[in-house]
């Protein structure tokens, strides 16, 4: 899908998640939601309306509510443990223990992901978590691009056996897919065939790639846009296929700090399969900081201009 045929339907990926974990309670007895004291901000709110009976408020207890998420897991039950990506990734030593190590059937969810979520700043900006949780043995992380891809995670991730991290934007997001998408749990997803370089991207960096790839084809650059949803595990097979069609030139985009994330995931699999040329775009190793978000997205180079310009220059120079 490229910039001509993407639909103007905007939506924040938590909100398409509050969406679909009502629906999902509709058919999924087992399933129960806990959050801590941000129900509103994560949408979990739309599940406690439902379904009262099956929703824990925890308070302002990041740890407690992981604790009791591993005892709910372990006792039968599908819990959604949802708080901001940086205060529940945050509780690494209960997640890592309790969760990941006593295998529990844990969903994670992380809100308010990335530098988008602007004025916050830093202290509520999720920058390491993908990097955090994709050093947990088992655990795995998906972070969807649209509406429609979040819904179809939601039940995906609810069906899968162990412990999932679910990344999510508080900004509204471009529908990227069409209606009818399948999504294929740890497959990547091509949006647009391209031969000159391959860009893979995640969550809310998908559509300004996808824009990204139609500016530079005025300029003959045939760019190939891919949409990583499952970062861990990674479907390194099709990450080699890509890379190898475009000759070994990738770039990676992604709304967290470059080391630990998508960036590494991309990197540690083609060092040991089909060593390329990779330029990694995100945050560089910097704290994050408040603004106003398309500001702040823009400065760390996320945006539409700013992937097209990276892109440009790495393609220079190689």
């Amino acid at each position: 899908m490229d910039e001509k045929t993407m639909s103007s339907i905007k939506k924040a990926t938590r909100q398409a998640f509050g969406e679909a974990l009502a629906k999902l309670g509709e058919t999924r007895s087992d399933v129960v939601v806990l959050d801590a004291d941000l129900s509103v901000s994560t949408k979990s709110e739309l599940f406690a309306k439902k379904f009262p009976d099956r929703f824990f408020e925890m308070g302002i207890q990041e740890a407690n509510m992981v604790g009791t998420a591993a005892g709910l897991a372990l006792a039968g039950k599908v819990p959604f443990c949802c708080s901001f990506a940086c205060f529940v990734t945050g509780r690494y030593d209960q997640i890592r223990v309790s969760v990941a190590y006593s295998g529990a059937n844990v969903k994670i969810v992380g809100t308010h992901a990335g530098v988008a979520i602007g004025d916050d700043g830093y202290s509520q900006q999720g920058l390491e978590d993908i990097a955090l949780m994709r050093a947990i043995p088992t655990m795995a992380v998906v972070q969807p691009a649209d509406d429609l891809e979040t819904a179809a995670a939601v039940e995906a991730i609810a069906s899968h056996q162990g412990p999932v991290f679910l990344r999510l934007t508080r900004q509204n997001v471009e529908r990227v897919h069409p209606e009818g998408y399948r999504f294929q749990f740890g497959k990547i997803d091509t949006l647009r065939d391209g031969g000159d370089a391959v860009i893979f991207a995640s969550g809310g960096t998908v559509a300004p790639a996808l824009h990204a790839a139609e500016e530079l084809a005025k300029d003959g650059v045939s760019l190939r846009v891919v949409n990583v949803h499952t970062i861990k595990p990674l479907d390194v097979e099709g990450v080699v296929a890509a890379a190898r069609a475009c000759g070994g030139k990738v770039i990676t985009a992604e709304d967290h700090t470059v080391i630990g994330g998508l960036g590494g995931a991309i990197a540690e699999a083609l060092s040991e399969n089909f060593p390329s040329r990779i330029k990694r775009i995100g945050v560089q190793d910097v704290f994050g900081e408040s603004g106003a978000p398309d500001a702040v997205v823009a400065k760390h180079g996320l945006d539409t201009e700013g992937i097209a310009r990276q892109v440009r220059e790495f393609l220079k120079g190689a």
